[in-house]
This record gives C-alpha cells, sequence and structure tokens, in this order.
C-alpha cells in the first residue's frame, strides 16, 4: 500500500495551477494542456476512503484511455496523449456544470430512490412494478450537478436550462452524445459478457468552443456493469446481480455503517479489503477490455510519473 499514489505536489514549467479532486491530481499548463493523473484514492458517497487501492488509478486511466479511442467518432475527446499508466495528458477544456448520468437499469441510487416510494428522478418518471436491477424500457437520463466540494445533487433538464447551467443548444447536443456513447459503450460491453448498467459522462468546451468529451469514461468508477450470463436467472430468482463496479465498496460501508452523512465515521480499511478492492478493478479492467492487466513499476511511482510528465512536456513545449 506504500506505493500507492495518493496525492502529488508536483511543479511542471509553465504551470498555472493545481487542483485535486476526489480521485484525480489535475494541472494546468500554460492554458495549454490539462495534466491528469489517476490516483489511487477511492472515494464513496462523495468522500475520499483513507486508504490507496494498488493499481486502482492506472486501471481507470488505461479503461478511460481505451474507451476515449472507440468512441472518438462520435464526439471529440480532450486526450492528446498518455505518457505514463496512470496519466493523461490533454486539450484544456471548460466544463459544463452538469454531469450526464445515464441509466439503463434499476441500480443503486435510483434503485434506493425507487424503494424509498419515489417514482421521479431528475423529472423523469419511472414505472410502477419493477423491482432491483430491472431493466428500464429505455435508458434514463438522470442528471446531476457538478460541484467541486461536497454532493452532487440529481437536476432536472428544466431546472438546467432554467438555471442556464447549460444553454438548450448545447444541451440537446449533450442529450445526444451521451444516448449514443452508452449505445456504443453497451454494445462493447455485450461483446465483452457484460452489461453496461449506468454510467456518467463529462463534456467541456475546447478553445474553438467545440463540445468536447472530457475527464473518464466506462471506468469503474464511473460505471456499473453486470455479468451477463446468468442475469436473467438471477432476477427471476430474486439473487443480487453479479457485478463489476464500486457498488461492492459503497455496500461494505452501508454494512458498517457508513453513508457519507453527518457524524458517521469511516470504517477501518485492513489490508486484505484494500487488496480485495485492487482485484476487482484489476478484474473488471481485464473483462471490459479483453486485455491482461499488466501492473506498472511501483517502486519510486511518483518519480516515474513526474518524469513521464516531463518527458511530454519537453518534447510538447
Amino acid at each position: 500500500m506504500s506505493n500507492t499514489i495518493m496525492k502529488t505536489e508536483f511543479k511542471f514549467e509553465g504551470q498555472k495551477s493545481h487542483y485535486r479532486g476526489k480521485v484525480r491530481e489535475v494541472y494546468n499548463v500554460d492554458d495549454k494542456y490539462l495534466v491528469m493523473i489517476a490516483s489511487d484514492r477511492i472515494s464513496a458517497f462523495d468522500v475520499v476512503l483513507p486508504a490507496g487501492i494498488p493499481f486502482k488509478g492506472q486501471v481507470l486511466n488505461q479503461v478511460a484511455e481505451k474507451f476515449m479511442k472507440a468512441t472518438s467518432d462520435i464526439v471529440p475527446n480532450w486526450i492528446i496523449d498518455t505518457p505514463d499508466p496512470s496519466v493523461a495528458i490533454g486539450h484544456l477544456c471548460d466544463p459544463f456544470k452538469v454531469e450526464m448520468v445515464i441509466r439503463g437499469y434499476l441500480s443503486g441510487h435510483a434503485w434506493r430512490e425507487y424503494r424509498d416510494g419515489k417514482r421521479i428522478i431528475c423529472g423523469v418518471t419511472m414505472p410502477d412494478g419493477m423491482k432491483e436491477n430491472d431493466k428500464f424500457p429505455e435508458p434514463l437520463l438522470t442528471p446531476t450537478t457538478k460541484e467541486d466540494v461536497g454532493h452532487d445533487e440529481d437536476i432536472s433538464r428544466e431546472d438546467i436550462l432554467a438555471q442556464g447551467l447549460v444553454s438548450e443548444e448545447d444541451y440537446v447536443q449533450l442529450e445526444d452524445y451521451t444516448r449514443k456513447l452508452f449505445q456504443r459503450g453497451t454494445e462493447i460491453a455485450s461483446d465483452m459478457g457484460l452489461i453496461l448498467v449506468d454510467t456518467k459522462y463529462e463534456f467541456g468546451k475546447d478553445v474553438n468552443g467545440v463540445i468536447t468529451l472530457i475527464d473518464e469514461i466506462h471506468t469503474p468508477d464511473s460505471s456499473r456493469y453486470f455479468y451477463k450470463e446468468g442475469y436473467q436467472a438471477r432476477q427471476d430468482a430474486d439473487e443480487a446481480q453479479k457485478q463489476l463496479s464500486k457498488e461492492f465498496v459503497r455496500q461494505w460501508l452501508i454494512e458498517n455503517g457508513f453513508q457519507g452523512k453527518e457524524g458517521q465515521q469511516i470504517p477501518e480499511m485492513n489490508e486484505e479489503l484494500v487488496n480485495s478492492i485492487s482485484e476487482r478493478y484489476i478484474e473488471l479492467y481485464e473483462q471490459i477490455t479483453g486485455d491482461t492487466f499488466v501492473k506498472s513499476d511501483t517502486t519510486d511511482v511518483m518519480k516515474r510519473v513526474e518524469e513521464n510528465i516531463k518527458g511530454f512536456l519537453s518534447i510538447n513545449a
């Protein structure tokens, strides 16, 4: 656990700012490049947990890179290069203040709302008579606000437009991109024996005002996957679905009395739990990509990351 990336304090030539998100370390270099380091931090219920997860950042970075390439014909994306297993460098974009969440199945947050009697989420009606993990007749768009600090909040299309968070013209385009990306992700997952249950996309505008896909895509942090084989049999038998996502971490926290609410204490994460989470992330990588995961050299991971970033910036100065 000692060689995980928990935080960085690099200083690059031309560096304008350094922002630390829940999981990523983000550097603005010369108002031209965005350097994004996928740390090994893990968050749940919008809270960063205390232990780093070995190779988690590498998994996120490499899955996102693969899916960015696989969807570049649908929408432009921000990535220029991935000079390190845990680093992506791309175009600096002005992000929209909403996250485009799309759900194909009644799971996770949507299920918890549904179970509590709600039938409308983000202004969208969910059909009566469903049970957990049932497939929706059509995927539902359930956007959230994008908060720098604290919890992202559900928000309707109407409120997004009324608050001026996104123009109507841009929002129509975001909806279209979101549905097309989800369809592509669903097809790729199906080919790999998985079901893409739900996911979120983030968008921004580049220097030319072009809507661009940013951040990550179809990773275990931003998406939920079920195994396709046996899905219907498990539904018919009212059994839990076999899934690859961060949901199992949320469930462990819930079982140990933590849901990110005021006054709750984060339960202790022992080495066995941390390693099991790492193994689940690697399992998802191999399942969704079809590639064997190659663990990077973490002997001096911070030096490796810094040198690889500096190498890119020196060539592209």
